[in-house]
């Protein structure tokens, strides 16, 4: 008896940073989870930017005063507002995910009959009112950042 080979191939992970952006027909959890990994990475960068600047204060007095004066220009008011932001939503968002991944957001479990249905779609209303809470919670840092600047 001659075995059929598939005619599809797995192509594996080839689309590469591309691929977190656009990779077909994403949900909304899967544009979440790519804000998640972005917001991650900006973190990062300010944590170790952050580190850096810090190490100034070990040339002195002028060298501390110099580079905070730098920092007193609006763009960099519009980047802590930017860095607050992230953190909301990463955090926000990271509470979402470890709740989903626990289990407290997945619905009761269907028999696989044709169409199919997923427990987490069921759920979309929790995640639109996270989203509201962290759309409302990055009005209010920009209602503080105006008011005071």
């Amino acid at each position: 008896m001659k075995v059929r080979e598939s005619t599809t191939q797995h192509l594996g992970n080839q689309l590469g940073i591309k691929g977190w952006v656009w990779g077909g027909r994403y949900t909304l959890e899967r544009y979440l989870y790519t804000l998640q990994r972005l917001s991650g990475l900006a973190l990062i960068l300010y944590g170790l930017l952050h580190l850096a600047m810090n190490g100034f204060r070990l040339g002195g007095l002028a060298s501390w005063s110099s580079l905070m004066n730098l920092f007193n220009l609006p763009a960099f008011g519009v980047g802590e507002y930017l860095v607050m932001a992230g953190f909301i939503y990463h955090s926000a968002n990271g509470a979402r995910l470890m709740l989903q991944e626990l289990g407290f957001l997945l619905g009761r479990p269907k028999p696989p009959v044709y169409p199919y249905s997923d427990a987490l779609r069921k759920k979309r209303s929790l995640v639109l009112a996270m989203g509201a809470l962290v759309i409302v919670l990055f009005i209010a840092v920009l209602v503080r950042f105006v008011s005071v600047g």
